[in-house]
């Protein structure tokens, strides 16, 4: 009898699924949500290609987890087989806590990480199925005593990086992004508890982190990738303004409920299986079914900013290394009410201003070990003749209607 459900995914090839407990948490409706929610947003309004999900992304984290158990278990690193279904676990559900277009909405429907959420999410199932996630949850608050496994799951060297930095190169086709997992993962050790890198495989790490940095500026933080998210973000935030003041905005249900009130970390606490079957029912589908009704809302600035995201008439973004003028922020404001011909409260909404940073690698902490041929550990900052770029890059950016002033 095989002991695996063996999928066929378009960067790994085949791919197996643990029967059991793992599979059962695939097929639960929670874990099946995924395939409704776009691994990277509005991202494929400029790489078209770019349609994956969190479903996607989830199973190939696992595979890669794997794998790396594999590698850790040929050189002895003393793994049980609980251990193993434990971490296999927690990799599998890191991301089952995301909301629509996963990162973008994450503060507009409501005021919790998709980190606790996801937490919420393994306690209700850690119920539904007799205990039997509390070893993955002991590893995903990094509670458990080997703190290796927790870095598989959440670390500068994740599983979870392993896979959407490859994933989402292949899916975007932006081949900058592509790294050497397989290599990574076959030089992965560990010593003292704490995971390593073996020295030979330094100069893959160094072609990670240059594709992480690469990512970030050329796919997650594209200007007309955000310029979208912006969008998307003001135009809800105009819908729960217009339901605060007792206007009817139509939505599906799932949606309606959030637009009526943001649920905090306190409220999940309290009331955590009722608002995790309302968070469960909501999905990409139901935000783009409500930019469709909006269209026609009578509120101009709503029906402006619907009609743009689902035409991709989307907002002119400027970047700048230092912040703007302010002199010349007041010129475009003003140019945006003139062509808008609205009160200046609309500027809260066709005019946004804000700022992203991104560092290649952080210092500060769990930084990347690598062991050396004498069995000495480093912190890579100290392993590599690569100047690693530890300081955040910042830009500045402003976003508004392409019109012209």
């Amino acid at each position: 009898m095989k002991n695996k459900k063996i999928l066929n995914d378009p960067v790994y090839g085949f791919v197996g699924i643990p029967y059991g407990i793992i599979f059962n948490l695939v097929e639960h409706p929670y874990f099946q949500r995924l395939r409704r929610i776009k691994q990277t947003s509005l991202t494929h309004l400029v790489y078209p290609g770019a349609l994956h999900t969190r479903f996607h992304h989830a199973l190939g984290a696992l595979h890669l987890m794997q794998q790396a158990i594999e590698v850790l278990r040929s050189k002895d690193v003393h793994i049980t087989q609980e251990e193993a279904e434990g971490v296999c676990i927690a990799i599998l559900l890191h991301d089952i806590g995301h909301g629509p277009f996963s990162h973008t909405l994450e503060h507009t429907l409501m005021q919790v990480t998709h980190e606790d959420l996801s937490l919420y999410f393994m306690e209700e199932l850690n119920e539904a199925f007799g205990g039997r996630l509390e070893l993955a949850m002991s590893i995903f608050r990094d509670e458990y005593p080997k703190h290796f496994l927790h870095q598989l799951v959440s670390g500068q060297l994740d599983m979870d990086r392993m896979d959407y930095l490859n994933r989402d190169s292949f899916f975007t086709g932006v081949h900058e992004g592509v790294i050497g997992y397989d290599r990574i993962i076959k030089m992965l050790a560990v010593r003292d508890g704490e995971l390593v890198v073996e020295e030979k495989g330094i100069y893959s790490i160094e072609k990670f982190l240059i594709a992480r940095r690469i990512m970030y500026w050329q796919v997650y933080l594209h200007k007309t990738v955000l310029s979208a998210e912006q969008m998307m973000i003001v135009a809800l935030k105009r819908a729960k303004d217009l339901v605060k003041q007792g206007e009817m905005v139509e939505a599906p249900p799932a949606l309606s409920f959030f637009l009526n009130g943001a649920p905090t970390a306190a409220d999940f606490e309290e009331n955590r299986s009722a608002l995790l079957q309302r968070f469960a029912a909501l999905d990409d589908y139901d935000v783009m079914t409500a930019f469709k009704y909006w269209q026609h809302h009578s509120d101009k600035v709503l029906a402006y900013l619907s009609q743009c995201l689902i035409n991709r008439r989307l907002f002119r973004l400027e970047f700048s290394y230092e912040p703007l003028d302010p002199a010349y922020l007041d010129r475009v404001k003003q140019a945006v009410l003139d062509w808008s011909e609205l009160d200046p409260s609309a500027l809260e909404y066709l005019f946004i201003q804000g700022a992203e940073a991104n560092a290649a690698y952080r210092k500060s902490k769990d930084e990347i070990k690598i062991l050396r041929k004498n069995g000495q550990v480093c912190p890579m900052s100290e392993s590599t003749d690569y100047d690693i770029q530890s300081k955040a890059v910042r830009k500045y950016y402003i976003c508004y209607p392409k019109i012209k002033f």
